[in-house]
């Protein structure tokens, strides 16, 4: 790998940011490798917003360092950053044309009127939007006001392209096509995306890896199957998806790590739980969990407690099941085969059997503190 390659997109060393007295980015530091597709993900007020506008230049940071390709642009105005935005709103100048908008960077820029042709052609093909050179904004979808500002951004084929929430103005069918859009785009063109968003599901779909944010600090950095199977704390897994807690102790059992539940029955616990003298809580997801009148047989133990169907709630793609057990309240969800009898209301309080697969379980720490943990190719923050 040469020196270049090695060379971070974007690095923030130590990054703070206050308004006054209060904190926007508390002791920040990140890598973003050159390529990636890197997804800044948290709750409003997180902070995630306001690191995409350091970067972008649009605001001072209060103290540390941020590089971009190795050069540190504390000081430097947005247009001398080799970095682009599609903001939320997509911004496009609606007296011009679509091919005016892409060309509208190239101009400033000062290419000649052929290079500016070839690129607008260029980006609105890749954007699937070659018949629309002549249209205004407001004849526009905003799916297809989206693909020119993306275009527009791209078009001056900067080192980083930060995009702000940018399908979120869109409807629930056309985000999910966006989504698949953005993805081919980014493995097309290469460049390395910055995406903030607070939909976990865009996070997971999209990201090459991602990170949790929350009170202007990183909570954990991974790639997307890490972040949601191996939460470091019940932040992360409470905001990635849905997931149930057991609250408990992990032991030693028999020279193999156990859950200990406050009853004082024993489950078996991940490879790599280490035994801790305090309280912690094991973590499995809806989708995990296995329920039937008995469990069966299996090849590897499994994690079994009995309990009480409570509710059954059909939601067309799958089932899911409330079971009030010992260990506390457990949701499984159980996805509709093809061809299979609705029977749901059959399962409302029956005594059942809950198990799943240990490795499918995670154990967090039982406080909400912050913590930073390094994902597969990743660097703690």
């Amino acid at each position: 790998m040469s020196d270049a390659a090695a060379i971070p997109a974007i690095e923030l060393a130590d990054v703070t940011k206050h308004y006054g007295d209060a904190v926007a980015l508390d002791h920040l530091s990140l890598r973003i490798d050159s390529g990636e597709f890197f997804c800044l993900l948290g709750p409003s007020g997180c902070g995630k917003t306001t690191t995409l506008n350091l970067i972008g230049g649009f605001i001072p940071l209060t103290s540390g360092e941020l590089r971009i390709e190795g050069r540190v642009v504390n000081d430097l105005p947005p247009h001398k950053r080799n970095v682009n935005t599609v903001f939320q709103n997509y911004a496009l100048f609606p007296h011009m044309t679509v091919a005016e908008n892409v060309a509208f960077g190239l101009r400033m820029e000062g290419l000649d009127a052929k290079q500016i042709a070839e690129r607008v052609d260029e980006y609105l093909e890749l954007v699937g939007l070659t018949t629309y050179h002549d249209r205004h904004p407001g004849q526009l979808s905003g799916g297809q006001a989206q693909r020119v500002a993306l275009a527009r951004a791209l078009a001056k084929r900067p080192a980083v392209l930060l995009l702000d929430e940018p399908l979120g103005a869109l409807d629930l069918k056309l985000r999910k096509q966006m989504q698949v859009e953005l993805s081919r785009i980014h493995r097309q063109v290469g460049t390395t995306f910055v995406f903030v968003t607070h939909d976990q599901e865009e996070a997971l779909s999209m990201a090459t890896r991602v990170a949790v944010m929350a009170g202007g600090r990183i909570r954990q950095i991974g790639i997307p199957r890490e972040i949601y199977l191996h939460p470091v704390d019940r932040f992360v897994a409470d905001f990635i998806g849905e997931s149930n807690f057991l609250e408990g102790a992990v032991t030693n059992g028999g020279g193999a790590p156990a859950f200990r539940l406050p009853s004082g029955a024993i489950l078996p616990a991940p490879s790599g739980a280490a035994p801790a003298p305090g309280p912690v809580r094991l973590m499995v997801r809806p989708e995990s969990i296995s329920i039937g009148g008995t469990p069966p047989d299996p090849v590897r133990p499994a994690a079994v407690v009995k309990g009480r169907t409570i509710d059954v709630a059909f939601m067309g793609s799958h089932t899911r099941i409330t079971v009030q057990t010992d260990a506390g309240t457990l949701v499984a969800i159980r996805f509709r085969e093809s061809g299979e009898a609705a029977a749901e209301e059959e399962m409302v309080d029956r005594e059942v059997h809950c198990w799943w697969d240990p490795r499918e379980s995670t154990v967090v720490a039982a406080g909400d503190e912050p913590q930073a943990q390094e994902g597969s190719g990743g660097v703690t923050a």
